[in-house]
């Protein structure tokens, strides 16, 4: 799937975002950094749907973020409101990798969509740990290799 193919009908997991004054930059227009705050926001209610906790530094396991891929395709200004959309796309055996995009409400093309590859952890132990089963069930493959 190459990134031009990125569309609503890829996620079913949305969080509504609202833009702020401050996620301007000097060029006004909504600064990446943002974007990534959006995206981080539509992650952890992810994780909720995907059964851990919101306080989750209490819990067992946990996830720890190990590396993103970001397509910033167009800009955006303040206000604006966004829906993002996750969808979990591949599980390892540690590891898993998170499709998120952020759209313009009511639009079909994102502004930025993001592969995130996280993987499960103990921070007890300091290592980690297989992904759970659970997360099965959540899975939506994409050939992500074409998305970098």
């Amino acid at each position: 799937m190459a990134r031009s193919d990125i569309h609503r009908s890829l996620f079913s997991h949305w969080v509504p975002v609202r833009s702020h004054w401050r996620d301007m930059d000097g060029l006004r227009h909504i600064n990446h950094a943002a974007f990534l705050t959006y995206m981080e926001t539509a992650r952890l209610d992810f994780y909720h749907e995907l059964g851990f906790d919101y306080h989750r530094w209490d819990l067992e396991t946990s996830t720890i973020l190990v590396g993103m891929k970001v397509n910033y395709r167009k800009q955006a200004s303040h206000p604006t409101e966004f829906e993002v959309g996750t969808r979990l796309t591949r599980i390892g055996r540690t590891s898993f990798d998170l499709l998120t995009a952020v759209f313009p409400t009511g639009e079909e093309s994102p502004v930025v969509d993001a592969l995130f590859t996280l993987v499960t952890y103990n921070f007890s132990r300091q290592e980690k740990v297989p992904v759970p089963e659970t997360f099965q069930a959540k899975l939506q493959p994409l050939d992500t290799q074409t998305l970098v």
